[in-house]
């Protein structure tokens, strides 16, 4: 029986999941924020948004369908 073989997600990719998103959500190729999120920004009829603290303004004003008043969410 031919299966592909399963790989557990890498470091990276794990990683990945925690990284700020910039304050609208997808960044452009090779302008992604290298920091840590620190928090989840709610949005309506759409994922969550993780930022960092640098980006967690312009996100709350800037970013597609937040909630509002927002909610807010910290990373632990």
């Amino acid at each position: 029986m031919d299966s592909e073989p399963t790989h557990a997600p890498s470091a990276d990719s794990a990683s990945e999941g925690r990284r700020c998103h910039g304050p609208f959500g997808a960044a452009a190729k090779g302008t992604r924020c290298p920091d840590r999120a620190r928090f989840i920004v709610s949005r309506h009829i759409d994922f969550p948004l993780p930022v960092c603290p640098e980006h967690l303004g312009p996100a709350l004003l800037l970013a597609r369908n937040v909630l509002w008043p927002p909610h807010i969410s910290l990373v632990r």
